[in-house]
């Protein structure tokens, strides 16, 4: 059996196996979960959610809550809409995902954005996770047939400048996510997952002069997938949304008439219960109980590590990235993420490119990681950016 199958055929029995226990997540292949993640004792669904779906943030290691913002803002940080030039717009994007184990999975991203006004803007997008087609088996490994699941988020956007510096944003999600087709496990008929939720995010930027340059030093915050729990059977448990607070920074520096370079740093942290450690009769003796509502859950994943403080730091992932601009057509783009190896472990650099043409932006992206250890490996992002007319000021 090639790796393809194998992982596919790991796939469909995990759907089937753990829905009634509460499925929190696609495994891809064991211990993978589908936003490249290696599981850990932080448990969420739809991860799919946690992905950058832009070529320009995938170029920057995954940072882009406190970056200049383009068409695409409100997939990391929606109250950046409100500072656009550009009257209306929207973008494309796609990227072969985890194609070093599984041919066939896909991520596309569609969005667009109006400028009610210089200060307000509206926005929408739809990000699609393709899952390709997977030989369903129960775990008698059975043939159950063939089957195409697939999530999808759908989000509607409001945004507006509050001063000439700073912006506030929210967004509403429809998430669905289909991985099942209706089979029985444990006895249940298993269901597609349904949740909604938004991000609440705001943003400052403020030109200045920084380290001798004309700059433009800028911060972001996003609180995002805060929503309902998502089930996919009737008397099934219930899992968190991959609910996350991204706060970050970026300083902009203008070195002459066609030069410009930007800097940012991000840190990330899910902000969902961690899973206790139990003794063999089941019950808790370090950490919190995770059966919590989800403002609880929210509010006690800054204290529920039963590693403590210490483990506690090792959930906050970080992102570091620059963008060069040559004469605003011609970018380069360079990145580093890093996850805790306890938390996650996803650990790599990233590279990307982008052409600027009248009214369209072009963005590539490439992941740089070990191709034996990193799922995300040689993972391409592509992205395509339309702007029309400008804001009457």
């Amino acid at each position: 059996m090639n790796l393809g199958c194998f992982v596919k055929t790991s796939l469909s029995i995990f759907f089937l196996v753990t829905v009634s226990k509460g499925l929190y997540g696609q495994v891809v292949e064991s211990g993978t979960l589908t936003n490249g993640s290696e599981r850990n004792n932080i448990i969420i669904a739809v991860p799919f959610l946690l992905i950058s779906p832009d070529a320009r943030m995938g170029g920057m290691g995954e940072v882009g809550v406190a970056v200049q913002p383009d068409g695409n803002a409100m997939g990391i940080n929606p109250s950046k809409l409100a500072f656009l030039d550009s009257k209306y717009g929207f973008s494309v994007s796609y990227s072969p995902w985890l194609k070093n184990l599984v041919p066939d999975v896909s991520l596309s991203y569609l969005s667009g954005f109006y400028k009610l006004d210089e200060k307000t803007a509206l926005g929408a997008s739809l990000r699609y996770f393709n899952l390709g087609e997977i030989q369903l088996t129960d775990v008698n490994q059975q043939d159950l047939g063939v089957y195409s699941p697939n999530e999808l988020a759908f989000d509607v956007t409001y945004a507006r400048q509050m001063s000439e510096s700073f912006s506030l944003g929210t967004s509403l999600r429809y998430i669905y996510s289909n991985l099942t087709s209706g089979q029985f496990s444990s006895g249940q008929q298993t269901k597609a997952g349904t949740a909604v939720a938004v991000d609440v995010s705001a943003y400052f930027k403020k030109p200045t002069i920084f380290l001798g340059s004309d700059a433009i030093l800028s911060a972001g915050l996003n609180m995002s997938n805060i929503g309902t729990k998502i089930s996919y059977s009737e008397r099934g448990n219930a899992s968190f949304l991959p609910t996350n607070l991204k706060i970050g920074g970026a300083s902009t520096f203008f070195i002459d008439d066609v030069s410009q370079f930007t800097f940012a740093l991000d840190f990330n942290k899910l902000m969902v219960p961690t899973q206790p450690i139990y003794d063999i009769d089941g019950k808790i003796i370090a950490g919190k109980d995770p059966d919590r509502s989800v403002p609880a859950g929210i509010f006690g994943s800054f204290s529920d590590a039963p590693g403590g403080f210490k483990e506690e730091m090792k959930e906050i992932s970080i992102a570091a990235g620059m963008e060069y601009w040559y004469d605003q057509q011609f970018a380069f783009r360079a990145g580093y993420f890093y996850e805790s190896p306890q938390k996650g472990n996803r650990r790599y650099f990233t590279l990307g490119a982008g052409l600027k043409y009248n009214i369209f932006n072009i963005d590539i992206a490439y992941l740089l990681a070990n191709a034996q250890d990193s799922p995300l490996a040689n993972t391409l992002r592509f992205s395509l950016l339309f702007n029309f007319g400008k804001t009457q000021l």
